[in-house]
């Protein structure tokens, strides 16, 4: 990025970025193989086709950023809603891993880069804070998809990963001693 503000956004949206991979890969890790493919209702998506539509999205968004349309011709996006045959889950989070690690390596090549140049989305132009922006709320959303489904299938078996429910205060007290 040029100037100081705008190094401190892509540093601050390549953390936020990090946290939202690393609720979704908490939450998917407590789920087994069959609750990750298992779809809670006609209008809901998986934990797997969340995932599996994610990959695609972050491909094809931050493959080449600065220099193409960020919806790629060899996206299907449809595609990503629909469980193929013998895809597995193994294929699926090696195709999330490959989606995030392109994000990362964007957001790395981003230093001296005017964060008011414009790129493309579908045609759309956009800053590169807004598409930023854009991505940030549209993994936001589906990153607290893919939380909750995991817990409401692990039930009383789910791990909380955030501050556990009635225990506020021993966090808040645990952070200000580690403070001092």
């Amino acid at each position: 990025m040029t100037d100081s503000l705008a190094g401190h956004y892509i540093a601050d949206a390549a953390k936020v970025f990090r946290n939202l991979k690393r609720l979704a890969d908490g939450a998917a890790a407590q789920v087994s193989d069959e609750e990750f493919f298992r779809v809670i209702d006609a209008e809901s998506n998986s934990v797997a086709l969340i995932m599996k539509h994610v990959a695609g999205n972050l491909r094809s968004r931050w493959t080449d950023f600065l220099t193409s349309d960020g919806e790629k011709p060899d996206r299907h996006r449809d595609s990503e809603f629909v469980a193929a045959e013998g895809e597995d889950r193994r294929a699926i989070e090696a195709r999330w891993e490959a989606g995030w690690r392109t994000l990362f390596e964007t957001l790395d090549s981003l230093a001296g880069v005017d964060p008011l140049r414009t790129v493309t989305i579908r045609g759309e132009p956009h800053t590169v804070v807004e598409a930023v922006n854009r991505q940030l709320s549209h993994y936001g959303q589906h990153v607290g998809q893919i939380v909750f489904l995991a817990k409401h299938l692990r039930g009383p078996q789910w791990e909380t990963l955030s501050i556990a429910r009635g225990r506020s205060e021993a966090f808040n007290a645990k952070m200000d001693e580690e403070r001092r």
